[in-house]
């Protein structure tokens, strides 16, 4: 596989964890069984916005085109997820039987992969749009707060 392929294949991937993984910790233990609703992604989604917006000191139509990557993201999550899906039930179908089913979990990794290739140009076509539509001091802190990593925390001050 080419290596832009692949770069582009993991970073959608930790892009759909990312925001997987956003939707997991701020829930509460009742909102973690039933998975989060619509108006609940919603509610995250403008919060999220908001605070990138102002860290970074967006205009109207810069949030604009991060709200366009954020519902690319968020329908990437769901086509990733699957329609009524649970996660912990297909892994407990994988191991159900005194053997793994391989055959199973090759079925769903092709799924999640299809996913993937199918979202990917709308996503990264809707990064671009966004990042491209910053300014190079914006550019600059976007840089400088990825290169920090963990300790960015885009939702925390």
């Amino acid at each position: 596989m080419k290596t832009w392929i692949r770069r582009t294949l993991f970073g959608l991937l930790g892009t759909a964890a990312l925001v997987g993984g956003l939707s997991a910790c701020g829930t509460r233990g009742h909102e973690r069984q039933g998975g989060w609703s619509d108006e609940r992604v919603t509610e995250m989604r403008g919060k999220a916005i908001e605070r990138i917006g102002s860290k970074l000191d967006l205009n109207d139509a810069q949030k604009q085109k991060l709200g366009v990557l954020a519902d690319e993201l968020i329908a990437q999550r769901k086509a990733l997820r699957g329609e009524g899906s649970n996660p912990r039930s297909q892994m407990q179908g994988l191991i159900a039987g005194t053997t793994f089913d391989r055959a199973g979990a090759q079925r769903l990794v092709d799924q999640k992969t299809q996913a993937v290739q199918a979202g990917a140009p709308r996503v990264i076509a809707a990064m671009a749009d966004f990042y491209d539509s910053l300014t190079p001091e914006q550019q600059a802190k976007v840089r400088e707060r990825l290169a920090e990593g963990r300790r960015w925390g885009w939702g925390r001050g």
